[in-house]
């Protein structure tokens, strides 16, 4: 009786598209997608190595002609094509959160390639929100995982052309064309430039990027090991969603990145994206479906965990100080240089725009004279009509 329900258990997994080695690709996508974060993180820290120490030794050669510029180019590629390979493994659900393995990365790379001397406890002091952090998203990552969706579906032309008919994604297409174009409404023409309103659109703009990513993943990796499903409508319908939603996401990043800081940005961006990105793989690829109440709560309390973490290590990072021009005593063809690493003439820079030794007081009330001083003015000699006559 038993073997009897297991197998006719099997048989409604196949015919709703649920592949019986789910475990494996789910293995297999969540391995793939930690390599990719971990390599995009490298891959950013040696770029922006790269600029730095063009910057610091004067080399006048540009970034793209350094062996270390290309070495990260090369890396960031590989890792973001580990990223995409892995949505056509393991649910959607489940690759989106996986973003916080590159904000733990970022921050022990940080550490790395810190030039600071702490002594022990102001180290301590100031980096204990980012040790608690990191281990609370390390800990977040491990119950989303284990808890998460265990289902993936074939993503094949057919069920993706279901899924696109079908009337909850339908729904909150709809809803979602809605909230996009009033929060972009306030955004263009009541010049609301709140950084929420600003990640809304990205995030809106995410869910529907992420699902065309794994369908587009999803048909070339089943083209290669199985019916090719290139030759469908669908596939480039997807395609050109996937592109056109990609490079309106880039171009609000950089309005938002031009108003607010890089910190704030990437904190509230990845709670908005990972939001969105859950809600939609839950509509369109039914991916919670086939899972009970207590692993669905497990799932989202490690999320929740994450975002805290991810909150927490982005609140420690330190601000950039705003630049200050002074002149130096480096001489360049007998022009003294600006703010390079000659000596200043000026201190160093303290919280004051002021120029020279003097603090900025120009916060301080000037002194009012009393009333009963007033200058005297003497009398002029000459008349007035004495002066027409000269």
């Amino acid at each position: 009786m038993s073997s009897d329900l297991r197998m006719n258990g099997v048989r409604m997994a196949r015919e709703d598209g649920v592949t019986g080695d789910s475990y494996t690709e789910n293995l297999i996508g969540t391995l793939l997608a930690i390599f990719g974060n971990l390599l995009v993180s490298i891959s950013v820290s040696i770029q922006k190595q790269s600029h730095v120490t063009l910057a610091g030794n004067k080399d006048p050669r540009q970034y793209f002609y350094t062996k270390t510029w290309w070495t990260g180019l090369i890396l960031m590629v590989l890792g973001e094509g580990a990223l995409f390979v892995s949505y056509a493994f393991a649910p959607l659900s489940l690759i989106a959160p996986l973003n916080a393995v590159s904000v733990i990365s970022s921050s022990i790379l940080g550490f790395l390639f810190l030039r600071e001397k702490w002594k022990a406890q102001e180290f301590l002091k100031r980096y204990i929100l980012t040790f608690l952090g990191c281990a609370l998203t390390a800990g977040g990552t491990y119950l989303f995982v284990t808890f998460g969706p265990n289902s993936h579906e074939k993503l094949n032309a057919e069920n993706i052309v279901k899924h696109v008919i079908g009337w909850p994604f339908l729904l909150y297409l709809l809803l979602g064309i809605i909230t996009f174009c009033l929060v972009l409404y306030f955004y263009k023409q009541r010049n609301a430039n709140y950084l929420v309103l600003i990640l809304l659109l990205v995030a809106l703009l995410g869910s529907v990027t992420v699902i065309t990513v794994k369908a587009v993943s999803g048909m070339i990796v089943l083209s290669i090991v199985g019916p090719l499903q290139l030759s469908y409508p669908i596939f480039y319908v997807m395609f050109v969603c996937m592109v056109a939603t990609i490079v309106f996401q880039a171009s609000f990043l950089a309005q938002a990145s031009h108003l607010y800081d890089s910190s704030i940005i990437a904190c509230v961006n990845y709670i908005f994206c990972t939001t969105f990105a859950i809600v939609a793989g839950a509509i369109f690829y039914e991916e919670f479906n086939h899972e009970d109440v207590l692993h669905i709560c497990m799932f989202l309390l490690g999320c929740a965990i994450c975002f805290l973490g991810v909150f927490l290590i982005t609140k420690n990072k330190r601000k950039a100080k705003a630049f200050e021009p002074y002149v130096t005593m480096d001489m360049a063809k007998g022009v003294p240089t600006i703010h390079n690493k000659g000596w200043a003439v000026q201190p160093d820079y303290n919280g004051s725009f002021s120029y020279g030794a003097l603090e900025n007081n120009d916060s301080v009330a000037p002194v009012t004279l009393p009333v009963d001083q007033e200058l005297s003015v003497s009398p002029s000699p000459y008349q007035p009509s004495e002066l027409k006559k000269d």
